[in-house]
């Protein structure tokens, strides 16, 4: 069994019933265990600002589903909620985002996949859920999740409730 962290994210739709049934999905899956969840937080978007809050969460759970499995899995999840890959749409509005923040302690570097996420570490409403699951988690190649959050605005990262 490997742990695993998750970013969950939503800003069309009703956002908030999504999550809660995108976790509710996950925990239901065989290969998944042990699923935590954080609250649901609110924050403005972040690469391209011009669009609707958004609505994130993080889950850590364990799973014996190969990285790529699993993402290929949650991007099943995706589509079921009717996310939409646009070209030219990346940090763009979405019905359901689910992105492996970290798969262990492993280093992935796939052109499909990257872990640790790429841009975890700058991403207060990553850090913020994923602290409350484990502020002294280790981020493979940086720092634990707690660092990491130290050195970030956390002020437009809002909780909403679980």
């Amino acid at each position: 069994m490997t742990q695993v962290c998750i970013g969950l994210g939503a800003n069309l739709g009703d956002a908030q019933a999504t999550l809660r049934q995108a976790l509710a999905t996950l925990a239901a899956d065989p290969d998944i265990h042990d699923l935590q969840a954080s609250a649901l937080y609110r924050s403005r978007a972040w690469g391209r600002e011009d669009q609707p809050d958004f609505i994130n969460a993080c889950a850590c759970f364990s799973s014996t589903l190969a990285p790529l499995v699993l993402l290929d899995r949650l991007q099943a999840l995706e589509l079921a909620h009717g996310r939409q890959r646009l070209p030219g749409g990346h940090w763009g509005p979405r019905t359901l985002d689910l992105d492996i923040l970290l798969y262990g302690q492993q280093v992935i570097d796939h052109a499909r996949l990257q872990v640790p996420h790429p841009w975890m570490t700058q991403r207060a409403f990553v850090l913020v859920p994923l602290a409350a699951l484990g502020a002294q988690r280790q981020i493979p190649g940086h720092t634990t999740v707690a660092d990491a959050l130290a050195a970030l605005d956390t002020s437009e990262v809002q909780p909403i409730g679980g």
